[in-house]
């Protein structure tokens, strides 16, 4: 896959490093500079990307260029080779030695499929229609979620360090580890100790052959690892549990961000009635659709349910982890909205109670394990309630049968 740029690449005094890397690279044109010219090069080329040799830890100028690109519109990636110390939350880092010839050219074109889209929603966001679609300006990372795997020393250690920024979704075994891949919608991976490197291979080979998975970050912290892998995100990382946390963090806020984007655009193609944040209803066209079905199932007859799940946490992060989950989770027919108060309520068309309980206790017993509160706390068990509609009903007084029905639930 090729790009027109152009591309800015960044060395003290030369290539260095990046001389055998930018051959691979279908990129035109390439500048190259120096880091006293590299931001007002930024500045006046206005590149796609900007790939930087390693800068040493005092360098004023690496910082004063991350915040530049920082508030570059559209999403301007910055590739950092070989970093060895903790980068700005924009700098994605790039090991040279990743197992795979084009690893530079494959994580950048990953980068740059994320500008394009981040382009797309900034096109498609202005107008008339601008207002009814709602630009989140929050940390992407406030919405991420890790699926850390590993059942070695470092596991509780790595569960910590990367519990203090996003989501970590738990699996002691690489079985465990996918069925968490088929159900949550997470942000990277991190494989910790405990696997033999034949297991590991094996699982990076799947995930690369699997299109769903295949541009996820992916931390390997166990050194015995090496190989080839079609991973355009793939890291190995050795050291500190905060240093493999800090070192996978920005790949985790890129895909984060890149996840967000496709959220508001198809809030964007459904006149923005879905939730950028969740992917269900906004609450204003999940109470219109639901007067509508009541009025419906009461004309021609038929069953409607409608549940509420309930959190003990108030964190935005679960709220909305979960209430991601269960727009996955829902069948096509059903829809639903996060409330106001935390809550996540779901509307079943043509279903009796029994069915519509059954297809509840299926929601929470998946959101029970596989969301966490805060830094891996306990597992998240939501109350539950459901109500059918009765032949006087309304969808204001199913609603308030509804939230009587919870509270006596949670109590």
């Amino acid at each position: 896959m090729s790009h027109q740029g152009p591309l800015v690449v960044v060395s003290p005094g030369g290539p260095g490093p990046l001389a055998s890397l930018l051959p691979g690279l279908k990129v035109f044109p390439i500048i190259e500079v120096a880091w006293p010219e590299a931001r007002a090069a930024v500045q006046q080329v206005q590149p796609t990307a900007v790939v930087a040799a390693t800068p040493d830890p005092n360098e004023s100028h690496f910082v004063k260029l991350a915040h530049q690109l920082s508030e570059s519109r559209p999403y301007t990636p910055l590739i950092v080779i070989d970093p060895g110390t903790v980068l700005p939350h924009n700098a994605l880092p790039f090991s040279s030695v990743n197992g795979h010839p084009d690893g530079l050219s494959l994580r950048l074109n990953a980068a740059l499929r994320v500008r394009t889209l981040h382009a797309t929603v900034l096109r498609r966001t202005r107008g008339e229609r601008a207002t009814r679609i709602r630009m989140l300006e929050t940390d992407p990372i406030q919405d991420a979620s890790v699926l850390l795997i590993g059942r070695g020393p470092t596991y509780p250690a790595l569960s910590v360090a990367l519990g203090e920024q996003v989501g970590v979704v738990g699996a002691l075994s690489i079985e465990a580890a996918a069925k968490h891949l088929n159900v949550r919608e997470l942000n990277g991976i991190v494989i910790g100790d405990g696997f033999s490197a034949r297991v590991v291979d094996a699982f990076l080979s799947v995930l690369a052959d699997d299109a769903r998975f295949r541009n996820l970050p992916v931390a390997v912290t166990p050194g015995d690892v090496a190989g080839s892998y079609e991973l355009p995100n793939l890291e190995f990382i050795t050291g500190a549990p905060p240093l493999i946390a800090a070192n996978i963090l920005p790949l985790l806020r890129q895909n984060a961000f890149e996840i967000r984007l496709g959220r508001i655009l198809k809030s964007i193609e459904a006149g923005g009635l879905l939730d950028p944040r969740t992917g269900l209803l906004m609450s204003a066209a999940f109470h219109r659709d639901l007067a509508t079905a009541v009025e419906e199932t009461q004309a021609r007859g038929g069953g409607l349910c409608v549940a509420r799940l309930r959190f003990d946490q108030t964190q935005d992060r679960v709220r909305f982890d979960a209430a991601r989950l269960v727009s996955r989770l829902m069948r096509r027919t059903d829809f639903g909205a996060l409330d106001d108060d935390g809550s996540i309520v779901v509307t079943f068309p043509d279903t009796d109670l029994r069915n519509a309980h059954m297809i509840t206790r299926r929601l929470a017993s998946v959101i029970k394990h596989t969301v966490h509160g805060p830094r891996g706390a306990s597992r998240v068990d939501p109350h539950t309630a459901v109500v059918a509609l009765l032949p006087p009903d309304s969808a204001p007084s199913l609603l308030s049968r509804l939230n009587d029905e919870a509270q006596r639930a949670a109590s």
